[in-house]
């Protein structure tokens, strides 16, 4: 199967094999595919089958249906990306994933957020991930595997050297999985990018946040964390804090929807001083306000020249603390983006964005924000340029096809 037709015509034969029909919404894909490589060629093959396009189906892939594509994949060194999102496939499906994972020859990037995988299914996975050699990137999200999934993925990566990328946010991990997880990164060099967002936390004591922030004192291969939504307060941030001082390779952290006020935003100022290697810092959706938001443009204005974006949505800044921003990016060649809609957007904090914008020194792509002017008096209008905006859908056609594959 060098080819989409060949791969298309192991499809069919599959489902003869097996006497089931040919899913409409997959022979379409393939058709396409097969299409699109007479037009422009490729060495490699990513089938999309996303149970949320309406453009191209009105039903969800079902269990079978991955026991098809198993068979018709397993053998396949074209095909190295499944995209499996938003259908209808359970633990029964996910054994057949797990074998795919456990036999495939050239699958690379892997999709199946938002099925109905539970923690039986999830062990599937895992043990597939345990022998899988090629595997780079896998996308779980919105599966509720539980702690029980979690910890099975924990010790497949104190084995598994391949994997870079996992996604394991929204898929209500406990705070046993969430300290295994840490334990076993302090080990793993392999992991580059991982998301353990909004686990299901019963503590006050952020045992897990004091657990991630001894892992990156260690860990230097892992560039990018995402925590949204771990509870994380002043106390955590300060902790994180006191980690990624002697860290040398985290590039890209996720705080969001947090408990984080101005305390936590004056030890995250004294980090940016330091120039680390961070050049993606969120903060969106915590609670820093004007006192927090002078702290970091303190830092940005002085020392920092390594930070690229800043996400301070909806952390009820007022004008001062937005005018500190705005002035930090004219002395900070550096910072390229600033997301700070959801913040309350006084006359001042608006004229000083609209200049930014006028003046090129801010790219209207770079920010969430546009300026319009009513009666001599200077607003700002939001943007749907969120830093993340295509986490948990892709457009199917217009501008944004390229940015969000």
């Amino acid at each position: 199967m060098s080819d989409p037709s060949g791969v298309q015509n192991r499809y069919v034969e599959t489902c003869k094999e097996l006497d089931l029909k040919p899913n409409k919404f997959i022979m379409k894909v393939l058709d396409m595919e097969r299409q699109e490589q007479i037009i422009d060629p490729q060495d490699n093959m990513a089938i999309k089958l996303p149970g949320n396009n309406h453009l191209l189906t009105d039903t969800r892939l079902q269990d079978e249906d991955a026991l098809i594509l198993y068979k018709s994949l397993v053998n396949s060194t074209y095909v190295t990306s499944l995209d499996l999102r938003y259908n209808n496939i359970a633990d029964e499906g996910a054994k057949h994933i797990g074998n795919l994972i456990k036999d495939t020859c050239g699958l690379k990037h892997l999709n199946i957020m938002c099925n109905d995988i539970g923690p039986d299914g999830a062990a599937y996975l895992c043990a597939g991930i345990q022998v899988n050699a090629t595997l780079i990137s896998f996308r779980l999200n919105g599966n509720k595997i539980g702690n029980k999934g979690g910890m099975g993925f924990a010790e497949a990566l104190q084995v598994n050297t391949a994997l870079e990328d996992l996604d394991l946010g929204d898929t209500d991990q406990g705070t046993k999985s969430m300290i295994a997880m840490a334990t076993v990164l302090n080990r793993n060099c392999t992991l580059k990018k991982l998301n353990m967002n909004r686990p299901l936390l019963f503590s006050q004591q952020e045992e897990t946040t004091v657990h991630y922030a001894l892992m990156l004192k260690v860990n230097s291969d892992l560039c990018e964390l995402h925590l949204q939504k771990c509870d994380i307060k002043d106390f955590g941030a300060e902790r994180l804090v006191d980690a990624l001082v002697l860290n040398i390779g985290l590039k890209y952290l996720d705080l969001s929807c947090n408990r984080i006020t101005r305390d936590g935003a004056l030890a995250i100022s004294k980090l940016l001083k330091r120039n680390t290697p961070l050049e993606v810092l969120d903060l969106g959706f915590n609670r820093i306000e004007n006192d927090g938001a002078v702290y970091i443009s303190e830092a940005l204005t002085q020392l920092n020249r390594t930070l690229k974006t800043l996400v301070i949505t909806s952390n009820n800044i007022q004008g001062a603390g937005l005018v500190a921003i705005a002035k930090s990016m004219h002395s900070n060649p550096s910072l390229e983006s600033v997301f700070i809609w959801g913040n309350k957007l006084e006359e001042p904090a608006c004229v000083a964005f609209s200049e930014l914008i006028e003046s090129q020194r801010l790219e209207e792509e770079n920010t969430d924000v546009q300026a319009y002017v009513v009666d001599g008096q200077t607003y700002l209008s939001e943007l749907n340029h969120g830093i993340r905006r295509h986490y948990y859908w892709t457009p199917s056609y217009g501008p944004d096809i390229s940015i969000a594959t």
